[in-house]
């Protein structure tokens, strides 16, 4: 049986997470804070919607920081969104939020790049874009490169180690859009709302045994 705890600090699309990961196969999905039930999962989701200081607040209210801190080791963990920027180490959204800091790496905002405001890009990057895929791993099995997925966000990663990119995409610059590092693989897309190949990365996850 897969058991999957979708961490929930009150900041992301959290059943809309966890139904996709039912759909897909999952054994049982529990949406939780609760620190037992996190640690008795096998695996975990550690989803972000909203600004990064409400979310990192939230998560330090909850607990959920603290218990990432302790699992990132131990179990299979997907990021998805504001949940791969909180793995960084800094955002400058909000005048300037620390992140996890687990791996280095800074957010940054679409807004301060000339490229973007010269090619009067919109701010959110909102909508379907392709994705092209760095690394061959597991979770990229039967999704083709450049596959488009679903984004919705207004701050970008950048990673100090440029090997722990997984994918990237194109919006006025080439972003990392997946980080993949042992047993932990985070998007900025929301594969929940990614139809077939979201979902098809989605049963990876569940299958994946880094």
């Amino acid at each position: 049986m897969t058991r999957v705890a979708v961490l929930d600090y009150g900041m992301g699309n959290l059943h809309s997470v966890a139904k996709a990961l039912e759909k897909v196969g999952a054994s049982k999905v529990i949406v939780t804070d609760k620190v037992s039930e996190i640690r008795a999962a096998d695996r975990l989701v550690l989803p972000g919607q909203g600004a990064m200081r409400d979310c990192m607040a939230e998560m330090h209210h909850h607990g959920i920081d603290d218990v990432v801190r302790e699992l990132i080791n131990d179990k299979p963990l997907l990021g998805i969104c504001v949940g791969m920027q909180a793995l960084l180490s800094h955002s400058d959204e909000n005048g300037g939020v620390d992140g996890l800091d687990l791996y280095a790496g800074q957010v940054k905002f679409f807004n301060d790049l000339e490229q973007v405001r010269q090619q009067h890009l919109k701010v959110p990057h909102m909508g379907w874009n392709t994705v092209a895929q760095q690394q061959s791993h597991p979770l990229w099995q039967g999704i083709n490169d450049q596959a488009r997925f679903y984004f919705v966000h207004s701050y970008y990663c950048v990673l100090d180690d440029p090997a722990l990119s997984a994918g990237e995409t194109d919006y006025g610059l080439r972003f990392s859009c997946a980080l993949a590092k042992d047993n932990v693989f985070a998007v900025q897309f929301h594969p929940e709302k990614s139809a077939k190949d979201g979902l098809q990365l989605l049963q990876n996850f569940l299958h994946w045994q880094p």
